[in-house]
């Protein structure tokens, strides 16, 4: 069945760009020497990992969840870090880990030697202060973050159970902004690396975006390395992976009009299926939308399906006045989309959908009430 024979809504996997990023990201790891994990937080659709696990295994976890879908759907190495370990949770994430990084020196006190004992390889995340992101939701440099600790605290150098350092300081970022905090990094902690084994560069490297300059990523890595022939280098990118992979599928079921204000109502909800368009906020791509000069100049809105008052987007133009039964394409919604949906309204949940490589489309997951149900108790 092909994605044209598809009732909507529904999310939709290309395998052929999914390859595609997978075979880039490989390259760079082999060129520069450094390895390249995936991170769950941006995308975590499970039945895709076999394509995934043929060109990457080690994965990084920030929860319980992530750290066990990890062990049982890749298998490699899992470096772990999440703001705060509990006594309910640290023997689980030292069961299953390689590394864990904790985030503060007191969390380093409280579980460090047990991690230790346990045969998990001990990091400490820091922060290098170096705010290189626009977006203040998604910027963990900003005065008052909960992440990692400063040079200061560290004037009496590192613990003996530290056998790495974690920084994490980029979202959708260049190699250039990399450069800018790791030029940070080693101006304050740099007399703290001979010492040590691995540094892990965190994620926000979209190497896979188009005009990405990933020869100076490669050169930049091996410069470091050069420097710091001690250290294996980590980098573990989210949305890199899932980039342009993926979209969802919707059609308009109504449109109506309020003071000169046209809105396209959708089957699908911003709120619910794509909430990072709201919260960064971003206009998304709608494959079927126009330049201005090419319509009849009529800006539309596209209203999601709930009844929250800000569920829409705008503005988009069409060649041909919009109706109910038309299909739209809102691109590039595989990264931080499904991980973050919700079922608020109990609003339908768009299907999940792989087009292999030869185009014919298989469903890895429908949705129906009783995940409404279960969910909600």
């Amino acid at each position: 069945m092909t994605s044209d024979k598809l009732h909507t809504p529904f999310f939709i996997v290309y395998e052929d760009r999914l390859r595609a990023n997978l075979r880039l990201i490989s390259d760079v790891a082999e060129r520069s020497g450094a390895e390249i994990i995936m991170a769950f937080k941006a995308n975590a659709l499970w039945r895709t990992f076999p394509i995934i696990k043929e060109y990457c295994r080690n994965c990084t976890a920030s929860s319980v969840n992530e750290l066990l879908l990890g062990a049982e759907t890749l298998g490699g190495e899992i470096h772990s870090y999440t703001p705060a370990y509990t006594d309910a949770n640290i023997d689980t994430f030292i069961k299953h880990s390689s590394h864990i990084t904790f985030n503060s020196l007191g969390q380093l006190e409280r579980y460090g030697d047990k991690a230790r004992r346990g045969g998990v390889s001990v990091g400490l995340r820091i922060n290098p202060r170096c705010s290189v992101i626009d977006t203040d939701l998604y910027n963990p440099a900003l005065p008052g973050s909960r992440f990692g600790v400063g040079i200061e605290e560290l004037a009496d150098g590192l613990p003996d159970t530290v056998e790495g350092l974690h920084f994490h300081a980029l979202c959708e970022s260049d190699s250039h902004d990399l450069e800018k905090v790791l030029n940070a990094v080693e101006r304050d902690f740099g007399h703290l690396l001979p010492r040590l084994k691995w540094l892990n560069m965190g994620g926000g490297h979209l190497m896979t975006r188009r005009g990405y300059d990933t020869e100076h990523l490669i050169n930049l890595i091996k410069a470091f390395r050069s420097r710091h022939p001690n250290l294996k280098v980590i980098l573990e990118p989210g949305s890199a992976f899932t980039w342009q992979t993926g979209d969802l599928v919707s059609s308009v079921v109504d449109v109506v009009n309020d003071r000169g204000i046209p809105t396209a109502i959708l089957d699908v909800s911003f709120a619910c299926h794509m909430p990072d368009t709201l919260e960064m906020p971003y206009l998304p791509e709608v494959s079927e939308c126009v330049a201005k000069e090419l319509s009849d100049g009529t800006a539309y809105r596209l209203g999601g399906n709930s009844c929250l008052s800000g569920d829409f987007k705008g503005d988009y133009y069409f060649a041909k006045t919009p109706k109910p039964g038309d299909r739209l394409t809102l691109r590039d919604m595989n990264h931080y989309t499904t991980v973050k949906t919700t079922m608020f309204n109990g609003i339908q949940h768009p299907d999940i959908v792989l087009q292999h490589s030869n185009g014919e489309c298989e469903y890895l997951r429908r949705f129906d009430y009783n995940d409404y149900k279960n969910r909600m108790s």
